[in-house]
């Protein structure tokens, strides 16, 4: 996709000015704020990636806005995040897709156009951004592509390796996104205390409530008064997928107490869903029509709705993960333990975590815990989160269900209660 060719006119922008302090701390173990930059009309956020990687990104971001509510804020990302926040309230006013630049804006199969590039940076050059926020990995290829936009001042992390910003903090790979990206917007005297969020439309929510069992817009249960569990077997690391026959197992499980179970996702995932309905209905015949597969048939909006409309969601650390919980909806996660730490859910009230506590490939032996910028990966794509039961993934996902519906004053159906 190639990126808008000309940017709109800059509108008067009137967000709430922060009713927090400059001096505030709002998230304990981040540091104190920096002074904010004077005179900032034009930010650029720098953040490629993945539908997770923005999503762990919007506090950030909305903590940039409410701190600079007279500046613009130009969110350069990925195709992705531009069909994931459109027509959506957040703090960025528009998004402008990066061109392919190697550790900074990847496409799979697309080669490296320079003039592309070229032209990109000369569009962005000519905004005079007065701040420009790189939270983008280590800063390795990252930061070198930040200071070629010309901005006043710039902000961002920094391996040791990575040339400097002019505020920085140091990369970590093992440090929670969110909060990396939080503590990164500190450096511009940005704070936030919020979880991320996306608010469905509510033609999203009415869409998705149609899809998962025709209950009425703007509830989580399916038209017949059952629970309705959304399953999302993939992960674009494949070393991140559990099995999708536990995956099969546990949707039988769920329908045999009366729980109607859809599965997500999209590319690679509709193979593995077809795996997972396969499964299922071959351990639990009777129930087969309360398990059904929507993967490969939703748009961004069409996935956003779904899992705002369901009572929990499981699956991998994957992006719908990451948006099931924005969102509002409960999630039990299968997790290598090491992305506990970068992606995993900060709370237990609402979401669950089964951890697998493999340290090396279980192909070729070699240590997995050095990751990122620290050392290659193996060539071998075999999962790390096998190790993981299904007993456990089971109650994590009986007893957050149990608790949701509890909270709606409801539960399972008695007739199919677990025994």
């Amino acid at each position: 996709m190639q990126p808008d060719t000309t940017a709109p006119a800059r509108p008067a922008l009137a967000r709430p000015a922060p009713d927090r302090p400059a001096s505030s701390q709002p998230v304990p173990g981040l540091p104190e704020l920096h002074p904010r930059f004077d005179d900032v009309h034009e930010i650029a956020v720098l953040r490629g990636g993945g539908i997770g990687d923005l999503v762990f990104a919007l506090p950030a971001i909305e903590a940039l806005a409410e701190a600079y509510p007279a500046a613009r804020l130009t969110l350069l990302g990925s195709p992705v995040h531009r069909a994931l926040l459109a027509g959506r309230t957040s703090g960025v006013d528009e998004v402008d897709v990066l061109p392919v630049v190697p550790g900074v804006g990847d496409a799979s199969g697309t080669e490296v156009d320079a003039v592309a590039t070229e032209e990109f940076v000369a569009r962005h050059r000519a905004r005079r951004y007065d701040l420009a926020v790189q939270v983008h990995g280590g800063g390795r290829n990252s930061n070198p592509f930040l200071h070629r936009l010309g901005a006043r001042h710039t902000i961002g992390t920094r391996t040791p390796d990575a040339i400097p910003l002019e505020r920085t903090i140091p990369y970590v790979y093992y440090q929670h996104e969110v909060l990396r990206a939080l503590e990164v917007v500190a450096l511009a005297g940005a704070s936030s205390s919020g979880r991320p969020v996306l608010s469905p439309t509510r033609a999203e929510r009415g869409r998705g409530a149609a899809l998962v069992g025709g209950g009425p817009a703007g509830t989580s249960a399916g038209g017949d008064g059952r629970p309705v569990v959304a399953i999302h077997p993939g992960a674009s690391d494949p070393r991140r997928r559990w099995s999708a026959d536990r995956f099969g197992e546990l949707a039988a499980r769920l329908a045999h107490h009366g729980v109607r179970v859809v599965v997500v996702g999209e590319g690679d995932d509709v193979a593995l869903a077809d795996r997972v309905t396969t499964v299922a209905h071959e351990r639990r015949p009777s129930r087969a029509s309360l398990v059904s597969s929507l993967a490969g048939q939703l748009d961004l909006s069409g996935l956003v709705g779904v899992l705002a409309s369901v009572d929990a969601f499981v699956g991998n650390d994957s992006g719908p993960r990451h948006v099931a919980e924005a969102v509002g909806t409960a999630t039990s996660a299968v997790f290598w333990f090491g992305n506990v730490i970068n992606a995993g859910a900060l709370g237990r009230t609402s979401h669950r975590v089964a951890m697998a506590f493999s340290t090396s490939c279980p192909v070729c032996g070699v240590d997995i815990t050095q990751v990122g910028w620290t050392a290659e990966r193996c060539e071998h794509d075999a999962s790390v989160v096998d190790g993981v039961g299904l007993d456990e993934v089971w109650e994590n996902t009986r007893e957050l269900l149990d608790g949701v519906l509890a909270g709606r004053g409801t539960s399972l159906p008695v007739q199919e209660a677990r025994s």
